[in-house]
């Protein structure tokens, strides 16, 4: 199932969430190349941008395989807002998408952006008028259900946003207060759907193929994103679009190509980000790899104690190489 958001077209509808520490540009390029509609960037704060700090520079960068692509954008001040979004047009962003979203203390309580910002329409509005009007590439939003139960104006909200010009509404199926807990209410995801005519995107707990297929029945959205299903799983988006285009199955990986795949990804992070920086980033990446898979345990504490990417290669290396040897005599 293909997606529009206004000239642009996305393969499928299946969209790669923006993950902060995670959806670096190695990470969505191997996601784009294995399959996936379309690939978010991490969530960057408009101040920085316009200040053009070295990290922020680094996390707008831009590939040419991963057309098309978003840059995500945090903050409270609609001018800032502006600015940076001009910035990233400049540098090639094809789209911007607004954080409406994040739950974390720093961003939605000390900066008051990210989801504090569903508490106030009026300033929400302010940001995405501002946004929508200085550039001229498409301009998306992401948010939650709302701050609380009490207050969950997402069907609101996303009205005001398509009046203002937005072109797509990804909603996370939990209020701010939820954090990562509980679980995502895709029948409520529903209202925001039926309150505008733009395209909505279903997001959370989305960990299997049938939770993709069960969202948008549930939920009637145009397609999903998908987070914190892809930890250790790059390849799972892909198999999620497989599966709600022909309804059958794609096989994951085998051990040696999860292991070829792991490693083009790490020698990835560590051309983009230098040796110190990549190492420290790629062991929670490590991790997720090799959850499941026999001794992953000793192979992890191993794994976070090295300081040489050179051995953390042949760790890799010892440690797929007797997992495919050990599968290969069950």
């Amino acid at each position: 199932m293909s997606l529009k958001i206004r000239d642009i077209e996305l393969k499928s509808n299946v969209i790669l969430a923006p993950m902060t520490g995670v959806t670096d540009l190695p990470f969505r390029n191997l996601v784009k190349r294995l399959g996936v509609g379309m690939v978010v960037s991490e969530m960057i704060a408009s101040q920085s941008m316009i200040r053009q700090t070295r990290r922020s520079m680094q996390m707008c960068q831009i590939s040419p395989e991963e057309y098309p692509m978003a840059v995500q954008l945090a903050g409270c001040d609609p001018d800032v807002m502006a600015e940076a979004a001009k910035l990233n047009e400049d540098l090639g962003a094809h789209i911007i998408d607004i954080n409406m979203g994040c739950p974390v203390k720093k961003v939605a309580e000390k900066s008051y952006a990210g989801s504090a910002l569903m508490k106030d329409e009026l300033h929400a509005a302010k940001i995405i008028e501002a946004t929508v009007k200085a550039v001229k590439i498409p301009v998306t939003l992401k948010m939650r259900t709302g701050w609380d139960d009490t207050n969950r104006n997402a069907p609101r909200l996303a009205k005001i946003a398509e009046d203002l010009g937005i072109q797509m509404i990804t909603v996370h199926g939990r209020t701010r207060m939820q954090m990562y807990t509980g679980k995502s209410d895709w029948s409520f995801i529903r209202q925001v759907k039926e309150a505008v005519k733009l395209p909505v995107i279903g997001n959370g707990d989305i960990v299997t193929e049938e939770d993709a297929r069960t969202l948008i029945e549930v939920a009637g959205v145009d397609g999903v994103m998908i987070g914190r299903g892809t930890y250790g799983r790059p390849w799972f988006p892909n198999q999620v679009q497989h599966f709600l285009k022909t309804k059958t199955k794609l096989a994951s990986p085998t051990l040696q190509e999860r292991k070829d795949i792991i490693m083009k990804h790490l020698n990835h992070m560590i051309e983009y980000h230098g040796e110190q920086t990549g190492m420290m980033l790629s062991k929670k990446h490590v991790g997720w790899y090799s959850k499941g898979l026999p001794d992953s345990a000793g192979f992890r504490l191993a794994a976070m104690q090295t300081t040489k990417y050179n051995d953390l290669k042949q760790l890799l290396e010892d440690f797929f190489s007797q997992c495919i040897e050990g599968s290969q005599q069950d």
